[in-house]
């Protein structure tokens, strides 16, 4: 077959919402928009316990401690899944770690930010898993088989995440005057960031309009955005907590809340390596790796010494 006809073959598998394979012909930059894509996702996954991580050995009670050290494991098991899918495209894991600790692949720009007080690790688990669960529900239907189906069982863990930071923010906001105002400070330097984890406009975002076309992505980053905040309204009506944007309002006309303007300037000087935690989060990885690197020795020689016997 020539390279068209293979590319026909490819280009009604995704008409017909057949799944890609490892093993099928697939566009060279079709392979690398998943590269991308799922390498900075596994990223995210693995950054993002560090916030959290930050407050395990100071959780208020042992049930808290317990909640939040099986969330953490949750998040390494996801970052597993993503990388496991990443290799299945020929690309080495440690490569693409690699390129994240000398800045070529990034992670969400989110898990740069400081989690202050208790309260944020239950803001993090509501807000930041729920914005988190609007995109990756979509994923559950991308066109990439192992993409797809490992997007399963992550939407249902993280379902759980977003659920028990909830039900931490509701006992708070049941407590003292000072918790319910943890929560609002919370929620206040969390809000904004949260609406930034979707990418940039779609104007002004690069891989949005082919990731579509290929049915990587099945939305829009504004379409997605603007279901997250539809979404949290109600939830924090419910909560007793106001959502930090005096141009909040419902568009009856659109049938959706509009919203105010991203800060798109704090975004990218996130994302380019100079927000709050950038250097530490990066450092964090550094140090994980070199402490870690006697376990993966120690498995590649057991390995070796299985195959030996085996020979």
């Amino acid at each position: 077959m020539t390279e068209k006809e293979y590319e026909k073959v490819f280009l009604d598998k995704i008409d017909s919402e057949t799944k890609i394979e490892p093993r099928d012909w697939m566009p060279e930059k079709y392979r690398k928009n998943l590269v991308r894509q799922i390498g900075q996702h596994a990223h995210s996954e693995i950054v993002g316990m560090h916030p959290e991580a930050n407050w395990l050995t100071r959780a208020p009670s042992l049930k808290r401690k317990a909640i939040l050290m099986a969330k953490i494991q949750d998040e390494a098991g996801h970052g597993l899944y993503l990388y496991c899918a990443a290799e299945t495209l020929g690309v080495d894991r440690q490569d693409m770690i690699d390129a994240m600790l000398e800045g070529k692949m990034k992670y969400a720009s989110i898990f740069n930010y400081p989690t202050l007080s208790w309260a944020d690790v239950g803001t993090v688990g509501w807000l930041v898993d729920g914005a988190a669960i609007v995109n990756q529900v979509a994923l559950q239907r991308t066109s990439y088989g192992p993409y797809s189906r490992g997007m399963v069982r992550i939407c249902k863990e993280e379902s759980f995440h977003q659920r028990q930071g909830y039900e931490l923010l509701m006992e708070m906001m049941k407590g003292t005057e000072e918790q319910r105002e943890m929560v609002q400070d919370s929620v206040n330097r969390w809000w904004w960031p949260a609406l930034m984890m979707f990418g940039p406009n779609d104007t002004d975002s690069p891989h949005s309009a082919q990731s579509m076309a290929w049915k990587i992505k099945r939305f829009s980053n504004d379409e997605l955005r603007q279901k997250f905040v539809d979404n949290s309204v109600r939830q924090f009506e419910y909560l007793g907590v106001s959502i930090p944007d005096p141009d909040l309002k419902w568009n009856e006309e659109r049938g959706h809340y509009d919203f105010g303007e991203i800060n798109w300037d704090e975004f990218y000087q996130v994302i380019s390596g100079h927000g709050p935690c950038n250097r530490q989060r990066i450092e964090q990885r550094r140090r994980a790796q070199e402490d870690g690197a006697w376990v993966v020795e120690a498995a590649e020689a057991f390995a070796a010494k299985q195959s030996a016997k085996a020979a």
